[in-house]
């Protein structure tokens, strides 16, 4: 999966909006592109879709804005949903769900390293 280029850029100014002094990680996946605040997923792009990391407790909502569910294969991916950049046309409107999915990363404690399977 390839991932817009410019929807990337977009996200990337987004997310160093809201993660602020914070600041975040992209990371390569799947073929598309993945930013980490504080250690835990909030957002990422994958072909034309902004992928929102919404807990399960926000899906409903989501799909109710707009979003779908997002898919691995035939494996829904829990709290996460999928928003087509057609439906971003503007700043505010992709603001609108990176902000969140930033503020919901920042308020978990960030994980902490743990040891490889199968060393000491």
């Amino acid at each position: 999966m390839a991932y817009d280029e410019e929807l990337a850029a977009r996200i990337r100014a987004a997310v160093g909006a809201a993660a602020g002094p914070s600041g975040y990680r992209e990371i390569r996946m799947f073929g598309g592109l993945c930013w980490t605040v504080n250690t835990h997923m909030a957002v990422g792009a994958g072909e034309d879709d902004l992928m929102v990391h919404v807990g399960t407790d926000g899906v409903e909502d989501a799909l109710s804005l707009g979003a779908r569910r997002a898919t691995m294969g035939e494996r829904t991916m829990g709290g996460v949903v999928l928003v087509a950049a057609a439906d971003l046309p503007d700043p505010a409107s992709l603001d609108a769900w990176v902000a969140p999915a930033v503020a919901r990363a920042l308020a978990r404690p960030a994980k902490t390293r743990s040891a490889r399977k199968g060393t000491r």
